[in-house]
Order: structure tokens, then sequence, then C-alpha cells
């Protein structure tokens, strides 16, 4: 992403296809006290917006696992400028823990001269209020691995063990052909590089159409880190990229399998209730100016869909949690607004 001097992100190279900045501060959080960063329930604040897939992981294995009370959640608005998230929806517009406007401050608090671009998911260390990392996808690793024991009794395992090294196969062909694999085709700076961006992200669903017609989750009867990782883009194709990034062979509601597992993973606990559509649409609608230039959010699509059966019970059998149970009522005050959910399209 470059910077204008309005301070108008950028995210189209002209003639050029798109790729991703992947260097994030990778420092973990580890269950070992003699850690530069130890566990410590209450010292961490994650900080995530809703409108952002790599966010929205982050929010889904928080409460997948229960871990609402040891790591507070901050959540910055919709919308950003090339500098920075900002806590726009706070009081004030400021987060009322880490008492900062920008989520730029944790990082230039850390490294004054952070060159790259300030992005969530981002934990933050409370108590000295500097970034410890924004590299999502180890982050969501180790909320399952480094905090277990704060996991809530009958958190589901999302690593499991026996089908780790086939699920880390399934999640890089996710990563690579679809989580980025939409911002190919959105993003390219050239008819050649989106009409190949498109083909190789249709290949990709394919691909995974076909898996999905043989079982209820991507690894089996119970829901993994894998399902979390494919579902955060699969909530999003239809609201934003089907037409805002052109992925547009399909919407997912043609996908049978896509389209069932889907709403399946949405109307699980800690799934659907982390998702906010209008939230989403104003993101990618608004801050992607050089896509869209008039920033006009759409109405639509209708979302009542995602309330529908499903039958993916049925046909498969298996249950999201396996032998464990479900997350209870999402926290009070990280609710989302009703009118932003699949419910307040159903009349």
């Amino acid at each position: 992403m470059s910077e204008t001097t309005d301070h108008t992100p950028s995210y189209v190279t002209e003639g050029a296809a798109f790729n991703r900045d992947t260097n994030y501060i990778d420092d973990r959080i580890l269950n070992d006290p003699n850690a530069q960063w130890p566990v410590e329930p209450g010292r961490y604040r994650l900080v995530a917006a809703r409108a952002c897939p790599w966010a929205n992981r982050t929010i889904i294995v928080r409460r997948l696992l229960g871990l609402e009370d040891v790591i507070s959640l901050g959540m910055p608005g919709p919308t950003h400028d090339a500098r920075s998230w900002t806590f726009d929806l706070d009081p004030g517009g400021v987060d009322p823990v880490l008492g900062i406007e920008r989520l730029q401050q944790a990082f230039f608090a850390r490294y004054p001269d952070y060159p790259r671009g300030i992005t969530v998911p981002a934990v933050v260390d409370v108590p000295t209020g500097v970034v410890v990392t924004n590299d999502f996808p180890q982050i969501t690793e180790d909320f399952s691995t480094q905090w277990t024991e704060y996991h809530r009794e009958g958190a589901p395992n999302l690593w499991p063990e026996e089908s780790r090294e086939e699920m880390e196969k399934v999640m890089r062909h996710i990563y690579t052909e679809i989580n980025n694999g939409v911002y190919r085709c959105g993003f390219a700076g050239s008819q050649d590089a989106y009409e190949a961006a498109f083909d190789r992200l249709f290949n990709a669903l394919d691909i995974v159409e076909d898996r999905l017609s043989r079982s209820r989750f991507l690894m089996g009867e119970t829901i993994t880190e894998a399902d979390v990782r494919l579902f955060t883009t699969l909530v999003r194709f239809d609201p934003v990229y089907f037409g805002h990034f052109k992925c547009n062979r399909q919407p997912l509601t043609a996908f049978e399998n896509l389209w069932g597992y889907a709403r399946d993973l949405y109307q699980t606990p800690g799934f659907g209730d982390t998702v906010d559509f209008e939230q989403i649409k104003q993101h990618y609608y608004i801050v992607h100016q050089d896509v869209n230039p008039t920033q006009i959010v759409p109405k639509g699509p209708d979302l009542s869909g995602w309330l529908s059966d499903h039958g993916r019970d049925r046909k498969f059998g298996g249950s999201p949690f396996g032998e464990g149970t479900a997350p209870g009522p999402v926290e009070p005050g990280e609710e989302v607004t009703p009118a932003h959910t699949a419910t307040a399209w159903v009349s």
C-alpha cells in the first residue's frame, strides 16, 4: 500500500499483478514464563476490526476457545486512511484500554520508524502500549496452542495432531489461492493479471467445492482452524468480492457445497455472531477508492439466505464441536449490531 499526500490509500499498481507484503512482526506470546512475551491473563489486547477477514479469524478463534476474559478486544471502525486504523467507534475516538486514537501509535511506540502497513489483527502489550505481533496466522495458532490453560471447558481442538500435516497443506492452498486470491483479482493492475487471477481463484474454489461434497467440514466431522480460515473469505464473497473485486464467475450461492458449508458455519455459535455485514461493505467500498472512486456502498445483496436450512448435518452427520460444546452468549459489548446481521433481512 502506498500513501498519497491526502492520505488516501492506494492498492492497485497499474500494469502489475497484486503481491501482498507478508513481512509481519513475528514475535510470539508463549506459554513460557521466561519468554519475552509470556502468556499472562489480562496483559494483552487483541485489536481486530470486524471488517477485515484476517482480523475476523482472531475474533472467531478467541470466542470459540473462550479467551474473552484473558485477552481483551479492541475494535477499530470499518474505514481507515493510509496511516492507520482508528478507534472511531469508541467514545471520543479513543480505545478505552490503550488510550490511543490510532493503532499506528502502538506500532510507533515500539518501532518509531515502522515502514510497513499498520495492519489488523494486532496484539498489543497493555502495560507498555507497544505492539507485540501482527502475524495473523501465528496469532490464531498460538491462541490454540499456547493459551490452553485458559481455554473454556468444552473448547474445540482446532489443531488436531492426527490431521495437522494434511490440514496445513489445505490451509496453504486456501490462503494462497482463495483468501489472497480474491485480492489478486480485485487489485490486479492489468487485464491479463486479472484474468489469470480470476481463473486461479475459481479453480481453487472448484477444488474445495469437490472436497466439501464428501465431508461436512474441511478436515472431517468437526471444525478446525482450516474452517475458520476459509469461512472469513466465504462470508465476504457475495457482499464484496463478487462485485467489488470482480470475482463474478458465479456467486457463493451458486456453489452447492460451499454455500451449504458456509451457512452451516454461519449458524454455528462463534462464527456468524462475529460477522458484521455492514462494516464489511463499508470497509471495502469506502477504503478502496482506486477500485471504487465513488465510495458508494451497495444496499444488497439479500442476506436472509444465510439463515436457511443447510442440511449438511443430516447428510454427513458429525458435529461442529465433536465431544465438546458450543461457546455461550457473546460477551456484553461485543455483540454485532442486529441491523448488520443476516437476521435483519428476514421479513
